[in-house]
């Protein structure tokens, strides 16, 4: 078969013309179903990752007798976050933030590589929605078929099939949000508690929360949500170049487009038949043939419906193609296309920023204390005059055990020419004094140091405490602070 328009003479149909709206005065998207290697990633990516939402929670990490077992839990009244063998306490939420920077960056590299593959196969709001829709034809039937049922009156048999629809849409969104409280406790004690009505109100007021927004958002918002709510959408386009893989339609090859018969002779014409059966694949409803557009989230179904037409016709396939901006132009010029191009600055810079914030985690996760210690000086009062003359001070010292076993640590005051200390429900009058913490926690302890006056250079100066572990090589933990007195 010919092509339509001779490469270079690239002729624009009378159809072609005009602007896409901005805002879409017409109804919900009701696309139809189509076959294809996009339509089937989809269908893998949403088994993956469903799978991972409903069955991670499940997974098993032996911790030691007395730990939480389960290989990812965010333990909220414990304030811990438990990945694997790494435990996050509430003052590392450092490594969260690095965590939402490589998500970032992923997310920035992945755009610049292949456009809103993210939109279109990873999104938990794509996800949801395409299995909604699936529930809608499974029940309902085909696209004409829920158009026509959605102008029809309402009589018993569309209450029926609307509720059956709806109960099932119930269904998944109760299952998303028990799935999402699952991460929060242990899975298998919570899933019990949940079904026996013996889980905690907040428990139940979650699972309405995001079941609810899962309902109404996959159930009736759907492509408003990419379109007018998610701000991806609107910036996305500035992460794209020349030469990342987008929809791309080739019209060159495509115009002047026109209905035909199946059997005509494609000379002289354009190989698009105007079936718009990517216009119906589409879940957001886009006319590819305008172009990229905002509303287009890189789903590729377009590319399916568009290819079981052109096998109809006998015509080569990829009308509708994954392609970069390059290679379409330099195929409109009649020139040979680039090809794709992965190795360019802006993958470059995305990769070393990935790598510098990763390798910047591993060296804190690999360099990390095992103990923490937090001195908090008294204000109330500043100091006390002993009757001796001496001054007291006095201080809270706090000691984190981040190490699952009971440990024993040496205290000792430092920089203070005769100081003394004297620990609440301890060692009395003493230089150093042991100091035992339970595993896994944090041990408060209340402290007096008292010195001499006339010691005293100031009326503040720095002391320190430093914490070494017994029967360790750990490195002592040193905490500067201060020493307050009268006047001098």
């Amino acid at each position: 078969m010919s092509t339509a328009v001779e490469p270079g003479k690239v002729q624009e149909s009378v159809r072609h013309q005009g602007e896409v709206p901005f805002y879409r005065e017409r109804g919900q998207a009701v696309p139809r179903a189509v076959k294809g290697r996009f339509r089937d990633f989809k269908w893998w990516a949403m088994v993956v990752l469903l799978g991972w939402w409903h069955l991670a929670p499940f997974l098993r990490w032996d911790r030691g007798p007395g730990s939480p077992d389960q290989a990812i839990l965010i333990d909220m009244p414990g304030r811990r976050a438990y990945f694997l063998f790494v435990e996050i306490w509430p003052q590392e939420v450092y490594y969260v933030t690095g965590l939402l920077l490589i998500a970032a960056i992923s997310l920035f590299l992945m755009s610049a590589l292949a456009g809103r593959v993210w939109c279109g196969f990873l999104c938990w709001q794509t996800v949801y929605t395409d299995i909604f829709q699936q529930i809608e034809r499974l029940v309902l039937g085909e696209r004409t078929v829920r158009i026509a049922l959605d102008r029809a009156p309402w009589g018993p048999l569309k209450i029926v099939k609307k509720g059956l629809v709806f109960g099932l849409w119930f269904v998944i969104a109760a299952l998303c949000g028990i799935g999402f409280t699952l991460w929060f406790g242990d899975a298998f004690q919570t899933l019990r508690e949940i079904f026996t009505l013996e889980a905690s109100p907040a428990t139940y007021l979650v699972i309405t929360v995001i079941g609810g927004f899962c309902f109404l958002l996959g159930g009736f918002a759907r492509e408003r949500v990419c379109v007018y709510m998610c701000p991806y959408s609107r910036f996305q386009s500035a992460m794209f170049d020349e030469h990342s893989l987008i929809v791309s339609y080739e019209s060159w090859r495509g115009e002047p487009r026109a209905p035909a018969p199946k059997h005509q002779d494609f000379a002289g014409r354009g190989h698009c038949v105007d079936c718009k059966m990517c216009v119906q694949s589409c879940p957001t409803g886009v006319d590819i043939r305008f172009g990229n557009q905002l509303a287009c989230i890189g789903c590729g179904l377009c590319i399916d419906a568009c290819n079981t037409v052109m096998d109809k016709f006998g015509l080569p396939r990829g009308l509708i193609r994954m392609d970069s901006a390059a290679n379409v132009e330099a195929r409109t010029a009649g020139t040979t296309p680039p090809g794709q191009k992965l190795i360019r600055p802006r993958t470059l810079l995305y990769v070393a920023l990935l790598t510098l914030v990763g390798s910047v985690m591993l060296t804190a996760l690999i360099s990390r204390s095992t103990t923490e210690v937090n001195v908090l000086h008294e204000r109330a009062p500043l100091y006390v005059q002993m009757s001796d003359g001496s001054v007291r001070n006095g201080y809270v010292y706090k000691v984190l055990n981040m190490v699952r076993e009971d440990r024993v640590f040496t205290v000792k005051v430092d920089g203070l020419e005769g100081a003394r200390m004297d620990i609440v429900g301890g060692a009395t009058d003493v230089t150093e004094a042991d100091l035992a913490v339970d595993r896994d926690s944090v041990g408060t302890f209340r402290l007096f140091v008292s010195a001499p006056e006339a010691a005293l250079k100031s009326k503040s100066q720095p002391i320190s405490f430093t914490l070494v572990e017994k029967n360790s090589d750990h490195k002592p933990v040193r905490s500067e602070t201060i020493f307050a007195g009268p006047d001098k």
